[in-house]
Order: structure tokens, then sequence, then C-alpha cells
């Protein structure tokens, strides 16, 4: 298992879409290329100020590097939840929401909004209400009636810490609390209202029917049962790679992106997305309960469809260099250096050891 744990490390990232197991994604039209406008001052409009988010090409992409985008995304979640009353209902959230998460989601959301030369303080807000929301789907997916898991991060999930009825409702709130913040957030951070109306719209999609609690219930309805490759996909873009799609697009939104750098940020982050649920199928089965802070094994024993189950350890890994591969080509559209975060965090995601 440590071998093929290792094989993340030899994935071939200039992978092309050749292999026999390459699905297709259902991703949003292409209009024009972004390279069609390529002198328009709008597509170059991000000017980095520092080195310190901007990494030298072909370096492998340092979490810790980045590390000033999470401690302000922790410092800012921490401002926007306060522990209030009853004290029991806001430790579960705080349980949950400050247990040591990658923040990836929140750092799509503020590496788009550099990609479109946006004010990082504007997309602060919706980079905390996804994470707020993602947070609330970890609660629930570990609840008893859903994948009944005991161990997350490292530490009892939050039912068991907290009761079934508590970490239920703490959920809800984290959801109710994220869209509250966007529509606070943007306002005190002089978004225009249109932009903020249509970042909660995009987040919301992301979540009901059009996301999250669908690819949920798919995904749920398929255990034991014969799946496909077309339904693992459908059951991951929903349940996985919509919601990192809707915190790219969501901090292009509100930072003024124009409606083609938009649709080129949605297209990578489904990539994106998808090669998250790819490469957490991988871990799954090459990894320990210890290594992940999760139940490893998990799919398995609840006889889930996995990437590894359908396409064998070393197909996944295949698809996940070509989903890497496709995720830079749409990054490549668009002309400067802002576009480096985004490509690393690609890369961060498909070499993550847990």
């Amino acid at each position: 298992m440590a071998a093929k744990a290792r094989s993340f490390n030899q994935i071939n990232i200039n992978a092309t879409s050749s292999s026999k197991f390459s699905l297709k994604l259902h991703l949003p039209p292409r209009s024009t290329s972004l390279h069609a406008k390529k002198s328009t001052p709008s597509l170059v409009r991000c000017t980095p100020t520092s080195t310190s988010t901007v990494f030298k090409d072909k370096d492998p992409f340092s979490l810790e590097r980045y590390t000033s985008k999470a401690m302000t995304v922790n410092e800012a979640l921490d401002l926007a939840l306060p522990l209030g009353h009853p004290e029991r209902l806001f430790e579960s959230m705080g349980y949950s929401l400050f247990a040591g998460g990658k923040r990836v989601r929140p750092m799509l959301a503020l590496a788009a909004c550099e990609l479109v030369g946006g004010d990082e303080a504007a997309a602060l807000p919706v980079a905390c209400a996804v994470e707020m929301v993602h947070t609330m789907s970890l609660i629930h997916d570990d609840l008893p009636c859903m994948d009944d898991d005991h161990l997350r991060r490292g530490r009892p999930t939050n039912h068991v810490a907290f009761g079934v009825s508590t970490a239920l409702l703490a959920g809800d709130a984290l959801l109710a609390c994220a869209f509250e913040h966007v529509a606070r957030g943007c306002t005190e951070h002089g978004v225009p209202a249109d932009r903020a109306l249509r970042a909660v719209a995009e987040l919301a999609s992301a979540v009901g029917t059009d996301g999250l609690m669908t690819g949920q219930v798919v995904d749920l309805a398929s255990e034991g049962a014969d799946v496909d490759l077309a339904t693992l996909e459908y059951i991951h873009v929903h349940k996985t790679a919509r919601l990192l799609e809707a915190a790219a697009v969501c901090g292009a939104i509100v930072s003024g992106g124009a409606d083609e750098e938009i649709e080129g940020i949605r297209r990578y982050a489904r990539y994106v997305g998808l090669l998250f649920q790819v490469v957490d199928d991988v871990l799954d089965v090459t990894r320990t309960s210890g290594q992940l802070g999760k139940t490893a094994g998990k799919d398995i024993a609840t006889d889930k469809a996995t990437y590894p189950k359908l396409m064998g350890v070393d197909g996944a890994l295949t698809y996940a260099a070509e989903l890497v591969a496709s995720a830079e080509a749409e990054l490549d559209r668009f002309d400067g250096t802002c576009k480096e975060p985004l490509r690393h965090l690609a890369h961060f995601i498909v070499y993550r050891q847990h």
C-alpha cells in the first residue's frame, strides 16, 4: 500500500486525455477563447505587489507558502462566529469549523479574486461562507443516517462529541450563517449589490438540487449497486466538485470578473473539484486512518463506487493527471502571473497525502 501511495509523486501532469478511462465532464460551454481578447486590458488586471503568492515555475505547491491566506481566513472565521448562546450550539459549530481543515475552498476563492484583479477583502466573506457550507456538509455526512462515521480530522465526529440532534442543528446553523455572512460582508466591503446577489445564487445552487444535495442522494442510493463511470462522475461533479467550483466562481464574481473570465475559472474549478474526489478515493485505499485523520477503507466497507474500484488505482492516478492538465489548460487562457496560485493549488490537490 505504501508503494501505491507514493505513486502520486510520479504523476505526469502533462498527460493528455487519451486514457480509456476518460470521462466527458459536464462543463459550461466556452464561447470565445480568452486568447481572443489578449490585448483587452480587462484580462490583464492583476498586478501582484508581492512575490509571496507567486511561485517559481515548476516548483511544487507548498501550503505553508500560502499560509498567510489560510491564517487570514481563520481569523475572519473566528470573527464571524463568536461564542454565543446557547453555548453548546456554538461550541458544536466551532468544534468542526476550527478543526484544522486545509481551507482549499477559501483559498480557491481568494486566488480567483487575485486572478481577476480584485480586492482580497471583498472576496473574504464568500471565502468564509464556502468553508461554513463545507463544514456543514461534513457534519451532516458523518451522521448515523448518512455515512455513520466516528472520526473526522483526527478526532471524534461532531455527533459523537455533541450528540446527533446538536450536530444536525449545528450544521443547519452554519448553512444559515454562510448566507448571512455573504450578505453582510459584501455590504460592509462595498461589493455592488448585483455581484453579491449573484454570488448568493451561485452558492445556493452549489448546495441544493444542482449540487451537493443531489450528489449526496445519488451517492447514498448507489451504495451496493452496479455503478458505471458516468454515474460516478455525476455523483461527484455534484457532491464534491460543485462546491469547489462555486468557491472559485464566487471569488471572481464579487471581485468584478468579466463573464468570460468567470466561466474560464468555472471550467478550471470543475476539473479541480473532480480531481479532489479522485485523489480522495485513492487515498482512502492507500492510507491508514491515522494518516488521513478519518476512517480509511470506509468506501470499501459500505460498497461505494469509487474511482479505484472502477478504474483501479493506476487508472485513477492516470485520470487525475488528465484532470490536472485540463485545469491548467483553462488557466493558460489567462495572461499574467496571477494565475500561478490557482495552478499550484491544483498541484497541491493532486500531490496531497491526506
